[in-house]
């Protein structure tokens, strides 16, 4: 390797707090914190820090971390009890925000000691040269948002007219004169009884927060959650009021240097196309002005929106869900040819190494569960493009790299493919790798084990100088025509920077292997300033022990042919050899 990196590529892993650590197997349906456990703070100990690190990573983004809606009953610790009837699952959404200054009391071995607790885990991950990224849940808070605020922070809502159903400086939005009425589904809850619910009463209303402007939100709304107000009419043709700067303004920017305070290196920010591009714009800027390295990452899903949010609102990343992560998910599933592929960074205009890679998180089916692709294999090729498609950052979801399924029902969260975030539960495959704590992976089979040593070698493409600044060239367009090239399970591109140079070949098959002949055109070598002949060796550093060699005539005239298992991956480093 001639260059050393200029800049890091962020290789991010979202990890679970309260279901990572827990080392309880029970997984009773709707079990309780006392039946199922929960995974702890002080559980992300240096050796599963530094268990994470050696897969390539330089952040964790801490899920869950904010302190939300429970069940559980912290009026002990000075803790206003939660009203059931508005939480989703005994353990509550972590989207349910109820206090932006505090954590989750159900992570904390010491429950008044918590904000300790979580301070340390950050120096923690500090000290194992690890990043923190946690949540900014921005849109909306929990029905029952607390009072208990830092003093001298005045609340969200203290001081609206609830009169209004909309004023500038307002923090909710309200529906005078009519009373919240819960959906009927809720009185079936188990852990909920009529005594909740009678004893829940908000009039007026809040507006939902999934923009349900109406007192009888359904079971699919956010009716746990109340939409916050940055200054928009949305009843009155979006109206715009930002000047003066809307109230809630300012209380969000200062709940974000709060947490910067406390040594957070960045933010994913919660359905971020929900709240303007203007407010971003004023909070982003405000923090930067301070900290000017903090990391601010968009759940964003209108791709007509993306340069606002990148121009305007000062966002460093944006998820690509609706371009890469639909586009994979149907090569996957054999929906589509892996020559749509080249469409994803075609449409984006030029943001492409602004956008956030991934195929799993939170809110997606498990890759490996039966509602997805049903094997892990499918991942090598995928997580292959996701790490070196751009300069962008990439990222996984903790067990992933365990080929975790995510069977079962959970509770709140039913057998849909997808680890639940409403409920007191482990991951199987996980608690695995954690080995009672141990995080050496002794409860892994072989299989699995190999697995996550191929993540491991994937991520670390990342730290590569090509990959992590380098140019992007598509390989698609010249090889549309080769008959030695299945455009529909195949996929090649090369990342270059000066003469460092990676060849990415994959193929997306479950079911051949494929004989491929894959062809670069001649521009190529005059744009690396590669001109004379020269001999050209490859050899692939995701460990295949794959190798070829050839001279340019003969890559000019007849290409590079490889033999490619299924779900299959080769990142070939190039060296030139002049003659």
């Amino acid at each position: 390797m001639k260059n050393s990196p200029s800049s890091e590529k962020p290789v991010i892993y979202q990890l679970f707090v309260r279901l990572f650590g827990n080392k309880n197997c029970n997984n009773l349906f709707y079990g309780k914190i006392e039946e199922n456990g929960c995974g702890k703070f002080n559980d992300i100990t240096n050796q599963a820090i530094l268990s994470v690190k050696e897969l390539g990573v330089t952040h964790i983004w801490l899920t869950g971390v904010v302190e939300h809606a429970v069940c559980n009953d912290y009026s002990q610790n000075g803790i206003v009890k939660d009203n059931f009837s508005v939480i989703k699952g005994r353990a509550g959404s972590p989207y349910a925000i109820k206090n932006y200054y505090n954590v989750n009391p159900d992570l904390a071995e010491n429950v008044d000691n918590r904000m300790m607790e979580f301070e340390e885990l950050i120096a923690r991950c500090h000290q194992n040269g690890v990043k923190v990224i946690i949540d900014f849940v921005p849109n909306h808070v929990a029905r029952s948002y607390s009072m208990d605020t830092p003093e001298g922070v005045v609340p969200l809502g203290k001081n609206d007219d609830i009169t209004q159903a909309f004023s500038p400086q307002n923090n909710f939005y309200y529906i005078p004169g009519e009373k919240l009425n819960l959906p009927e589904e809720v009185k079936n809850l188990p852990y909920v009884d009529n005594s909740d619910i009678e004893s829940y009463i908000e009039f007026p209303a809040k507006v939902t927060g999934n923009d349900c402007f109406s007192s009888y939100p359904s079971f699919n709304d956010w009716y746990e959650t109340v939409k916050l107000n940055y200054g928009i009419d949305y009843l009155n043709h979006n109206q715009c009021f930002f000047d003066p700067i809307p109230d809630t303004w300012t209380k969000m920017a200062n709940i974000l240097l709060y947490w910067k305070s406390k040594g957070v290196d960045g933010f994913r920010c919660d359905m971020a196309e929900m709240v303007p591009a203007e407010f971003w714009n004023f909070a982003i800027s405000k923090v930067k002005s301070d900290y000017p390295d903090t990391v601010f990452i968009a759940e964003i899903y209108n791709p007509n929106a993306y340069h606002n949010y990148i121009e305007t609102g000062n966002f460093d990343y944006l998820y690509d869900k609706e371009g890469l992560y639909n586009t994979l998910r149907n090569v996957i599933e054999g929906k589509a040819p892996t020559r749509m592929i080249t469409q994803c960074w075609q449409s984006l205009n030029g943001l492409d190494d602004k956008m956030l890679r991934f195929i799993e998180n939170h809110d997606e089916q498990r890759l490996a569960s039966k509602y997805f692709a049903g094997n892990y294999s499918s991942g090598i090729p995928a997580m292959t493009l996701c790490t070196a498609f751009n300069k962008g950052p990439v990222m996984i979801y903790f067990g992933q790299e365990l080929g975790e399924t995510a069977e079962g029902a959970a509770g709140f969260s039913g057998d849909d493919g997808r680890t639940t975030i409403f409920d007191y539960y482990s991951v199987p495959s996980v608690q695995k790798w954690n080995n009672n704590g141990l995080f050496d992976g002794g409860g892994l089979d072989e299989e699995i084990i190999a697995l996550r040593k191929k993540y491991s070698q994937i991520l670390r493409l990342a730290e590569r100088p090509e990959i992590m600044s380098g140019h992007f060239y598509d390989l698609m367009w010249y090889n549309a025509d080769n008959q030695e090239f299945d455009g529909n399970s195949v996929y090649a591109f090369l990342r270059h920077l000066d003469q460092n140079v990676t060849l990415i070949v994959l193929n997306f098959s479950k079911d051949k292997s494929v004989r491929v002949r894959v062809k670069i055109p001649p521009d190529f070598f005059d744009i690396i300033g590669e001109y004379n002949y020269f001999d050209l060796f490859g050899k692939d550093i995701l460990e295949s022990g794959k190798m070829f060699t050839c001279d340019k005539q003969e890559l000019l005239n007849n290409g590079i042919v490889l033999i490619m298992e299924t779900n299959s991956a080769y990142a070939f480093e190039l060296e030139f050899v002049k003659k």
